[in-house]
C-alpha cells in the first residue's frame, strides 16, 4: 500500500489516491447529492480507511443551513464518516454482496463547525464484526488537523 506523503514539507508531493471516486461508487450505492466521500487516501484491508470530503459552497444543503452562515449539518458529517466505514465493510471479502445500514450511533460529539472551503479528513477504524450481521466502527472527522467530530457507528449488514 502506498504511504501517505507528509504534506507539511514544501517539497512534498500530494497524498496518493488509493481509491478514486469511480472505485468508491463501485463499493457504495450512494450517488449525488448523497455521496459524501471524494476519494480514499489510505486503506488497510478489513481494518482502517481514511477518506476525503471537499466541502464547497455549492453543496445543496448550504442553501438552507444557514443562508447567512453556512455550516455543514452534523448529521451529514456523521454520514460522511459512516460512508468511509462502509468502504471498509464492503471491501471485507466475506461481506461481498452485503449492504451496511445504520443500526446505531454512539458517543458522537461535534467539536468545531465545518464550513465551505474545509477539507474533511474522515478516518474509520473497524472495531468488530459480529456473525456477519453487525459491524462497529470508530470514526473521526478532522479539518486542518483539528477534530471536528468523532464517535462510534454501528451497522446492520443485510443482503443487497
Amino acid at each position: 500500500m502506498p504511504t501517505i506523503t507528509d504534506v507539511s514539507s514544501p517539497t512534498a508531493a500530494p497524498a496518493p489516491t488509493v481509491l478514486t471516486i469511480t472505485e468508491i461508487q463501485k463499493l457504495l450505492p450512494h450517488r449525488y447529492p448523497f455521496l459524501l466521500v471524494d476519494r480514499v487516501i489510505e486503506w488497510v484491508p478489513g481494518q482502517r480507511a481514511v477518506g476525503i470530503k471537499n466541502v464547497t459552497v455549492n453543496e445543496p444543503f448550504f442553501q438552507g443551513h444557514f443562508p447567512n452562515r453556512p455550516i455543514m449539518p452534523g448529521v451529514l458529517i456523521v454520514e460522511a464518516m459512516a460512508q468511509v466505514g462502509g468502504i471498509i465493510l464492503m471491501q471485507t471479502e466475506d461481506l461481498q454482496g452485503k449492504l451496511s445500514l445504520f443500526a446505531g450511533i454512539d458517543k458522537v460529539r461535534f467539536r468545531r463547525p465545518v464550513t465551505p472551503g474545509d477539507q474533511l479528513v474522515l478516518t474509520a477504524e473497524l472495531i468488530c464484526i459480529k456473525q456477519r450481521r453487525v459491524g462497529k466502527i470508530q470514526t473521526k472527522a478532522e479539518v486542518d488537523g483539528q477534530l471536528a467530530s468523532e464517535g462510534e457507528l454501528m451497522f446492520s449488514l443485510v443482503d443487497w
